[in-house]
């Protein structure tokens, strides 16, 4: 039976985890060291996990190789890493150091032909074509580059086709309007995508209850469900606690979706 994939997303800021709330860098709170995360999600036995570098882009640098290695040295699970990707080089570099996949995001509008060349060298599976979306005052979606600073004029599901085509193996969909909120996906948004294209969606932005995950895959047909203030925090003050489902809940999701 089909239960998807859920996967915790750790995001950076320099060398520490922190977390954010629409995006918003300036308050970005530190939740702690990413691989003492890497060993609590070992235990946890997490389907996969994604590293994500949030200035990156901005600070025209790539996720450093070396703390992808030193992840790469501690994690049983695959994992993917992000942030700052524009050469062939650095995925050569990041997918060395351990990595199984390379999220691309900003490149993919700003150089579309690294993500075919990419999938030519490294095949479809080891990259993922991220979109960060956030609606407009008229409630239209549009898409974001560069950290979620910077608008860009692109039709969305001209845009989805596109990175298909191209050779990009999954689809990661990440809501800026949810980032943090923990108030459940946006599930138009997802399910919009998710039958525009063929491969695999991954849904993020939003994740708060065990339900969430099962409403995102069998309401908007996403394939896994990602999620980062869920797996870092507990109770109702948002105490800093890494977390991940037990089987029992891993089970109720899977009923969930039958």
């Amino acid at each position: 039976m089909f239960r998807p994939r859920i996967i915790p997303i750790l995001t950076l800021k320099g060398k520490g985890l922190v977390k954010t709330i629409r995006f918003d860098k300036r308050r970005a709170r530190y939740i702690g060291d990413p691989i003492n995360a890497v060993h609590i999600f070992n235990d946890f036995e997490s389907d996969e996990m994604i590293f994500l570098d949030i200035t990156a882009t901005l600070e025209n640098r790539c996720i450093s190789s070396d703390l992808v290695r030193s992840i790469g040295e501690e994690a049983y699970m695959p994992f993917a890493v992000g942030g700052g990707i524009t050469k062939i080089e650095q995925i050569h570099n990041l997918i060395s150091a351990g990595a199984e996949k390379v999220v691309i995001n900003t490149s993919c509008i700003k150089s579309p032909g690294l993500i075919s060349e990419a999938s030519r060298q490294f095949g479809n599976q080891s990259i993922v074509a991220a979109i960060d979306v956030k609606k407009n005052l008229s409630g239209k979606y549009k898409i974001f580059i560069n950290d979620g600073s910077k608008q860009v004029d692109i039709d969305i599901e001209r845009h989805v086709r596109a990175l298909e085509k191209m050779g990009a193996g999954e689809l990661f969909i990440n809501s800026i309007d949810r980032d943090g909120t923990m108030s459940g996906y946006d599930l138009e948004l997802v399910k919009y995508i998710a039958e525009k294209v063929k491969i695999p969606v991954i849904a993020c932005g939003g994740a708060g209850k065990l339900s969430d995950f099962s409403d995102v895959t069998k309401q908007a047909k996403a394939s896994a469900a990602a999620a980062g203030s869920m797996f870092v925090y507990h109770g109702s003050r948002n105490a800093v606690l890494i977390n991940y489902p037990d089987k029992n809940e891993l089970l109720q999701i899977l009923e969930a979706i039958q």
